[in-house]
């Protein structure tokens, strides 16, 4: 029998499964992953913060009830004469529109005006730095407590947290090249630009981001300020923009750990908020857009929301001169106003010389995001 000229070409392995967010792990580490974090090349320092890992407790936790939150922004002096006024503290601008880094203060002794302070200078300044600190060496506990007084714990439904602490939120990234290499197969970059958890009925008004063990080039976060994205748009487009809903979802999060196999630990959330809000303690108006888990505008046709939509994401990420770059350095945290900005993490680094990324994150739930006319409708 003569060979066939259209042979059935082999079946290709099945790909692996591109990450909803390659910074994150979705599932329990194996042993062999756990081990190669214990002893990585014998560095003890890493070894330290092995509790940091992710692990997936089996809580399951009911919506998040409205609440009443009352912004510490709002009881601080505008002068700051108690986070800045003490001999030997340092302040410096990053760029000249967001971002700014202090020296010679310990966040792990703030009094509570010093944290009044700390959160009217975040909502100015969108982010602010703390480099050489303690905080990672406080313990959860303390950890939890400190950023207990800018707002509610927020419980991230999908990823991994400390054990017994599960307002924490791991991010974690082996460095698996496997798994890179797929994702980059079908992605064309590794930036996921989002305001985190903004499906909230309530989101996070203050994050805060530490550094367990990160590359030394690379894995850098950046941050957009949403304020001065509004502020660089057209009288009449803000207009219509402040008319305006979006509707924020969780569910397509949430469907991919299912999908994977990992842990859930809370129900789909959706929640329509303002396309601009308004800053409770500043007053300033800011674009609340994201590519992560807004579906669609509401009142709009699905082509005219995706345009829509699409434009506002390119204006904010392509808007170099109103964004800081946070290059991560041992023992830096971070904490940054979620209300009013964009982040988003970059995998840019040879993971054949350091293989591990890994922070956790600390996000305080505040208001429901106000919109600029009042009587917009409600969801």
């Amino acid at each position: 029998m003569a060979p066939s000229l259209n042979p059935t070409p082999p079946l290709s392995p099945p790909m692996l499964p591109v990450s909803y967010d390659i910074n994150l792990a979705y599932k329990p580490l194996s042993d062999k992953e756990k081990q190669k974090y214990s002893n990585p090349q014998g560095n003890v320092e890493v070894n330290k913060y092995a509790a940091y890992l992710p692990v997936w407790e089996p809580h399951f936790f009911p919506p998040c009830p409205p609440f009443q939150f009352v912004d510490p922004a709002s009881r601080a002096d505008s002068s700051k004469p108690h986070l800045l006024g003490s001999k030997g503290i340092a302040i410096r601008d990053l760029t000249p529109k967001m971002g700014s880094e202090i020296s010679g203060i310990q966040l792990s002794s703030l009094t509570n005006a010093q944290k009044d302070e700390l959160a009217l200078l975040i909502s100015e300044r969108k982010c602010v730095v703390f480099r050489d600190q303690d905080f990672l060496d406080q313990g959860p506990h303390q950890q939890q407590e400190f950023m207990a007084y800018f707002g509610k714990p927020n419980y991230q439904p999908v990823t991994g947290a400390v054990a017994g602490y599960p307002g924490f939120h791991i991010i974690y990234r082996d460095g698996n090249q496997k798994e890179l290499d797929a994702f980059f197969a079908e992605k064309p970059t590794s930036t996921l630009w989002h305001h985190d958890v903004s499906y909230e009925r309530q989101p996070p008004g203050y994050v805060l981001l530490c550094n367990v063990n990160t590359p030394s080039e690379g894995g850098d976060t950046v941050f957009a300020s949403c304020t001065e994205a509004y502020n660089r748009l057209s009288p009449p487009f803000r207009r219509m923009l402040e008319e305006l809903r979006a509707l924020h979802t969780s569910e397509k999060m949430i469907g991919f750990a299912r999908q994977q196999g990992g842990v859930v630990r809370k129900d789909p959330v959706t929640s329509a908020h303002p396309l601009i809000r308004v800053h409770p303690v500043t007053g300033e108006k800011a674009i609340f857009v994201n590519s992560e888990f807004i579906t669609r505008i509401q009142g709009m046709k699905m082509e005219e929301s995706d345009l829509l939509i699409k434009f506002l994401v390119d204006h904010i990420i392509k808007g170099h001169d109103f964004q800081v770059r946070l290059n991560w350095k041992p023992r830096s945290v971070v904490m940054f106003d979620n209300r009013t900005t964009l982040h988003t993490a970059t995998v840019d680094y040879d993971v054949t010389k350091q293989a591990n990324r890994h922070l956790f994150r600390l996000a305080s739930m505040a208001e429901k995001p106000i919109p600029v006319h009042r009587d917009l409708g409600e969801f």
